[in-house]
């Protein structure tokens, strides 16, 4: 499983992506999340196919309420059964060296 996932800024709109290529040769369960400020959160659920082909996840776009760099997402990849296992956590925005 590889991806990446960022924040996106457009037309006063604040979404979030996550690009994935599913390698592991089965069906996967993906949630996105875009963290704002004031706690503001959008998540949403992608169903990953089997095959080995590129896609994206994409959460709607909503209105801006800050700055871009107050934004970040998080997409989490599982095996969709009972256990749920995590297969990979993509995050965007890691901080500056030396901000914490």
């Amino acid at each position: 499983m590889e991806a990446q996932t960022c924040v996106l800024v457009g037309e006063g709109r604040t979404w979030g992506r996550s690009y994935y290529r599913n390698t592991s040769g089965r069906a996967l369960d993906a949630v996105l999340t875009v963290m704002g400020p004031a706690g503001r959160t959008v998540q949403i659920r992608c169903e990953v196919g089997a095959d080995d082909e590129p896609g994206l996840c994409e959460t709607p776009r909503e209105a801006s309420a800050g700055a871009p760099e107050n934004y970040s997402a998080i997409a989490e990849f599982a095996v969709p059964d009972d256990e749920g296992e995590l297969l990979l956590r993509s995050g965007s925005n890691s901080p500056a060296p030396g901000d914490g």
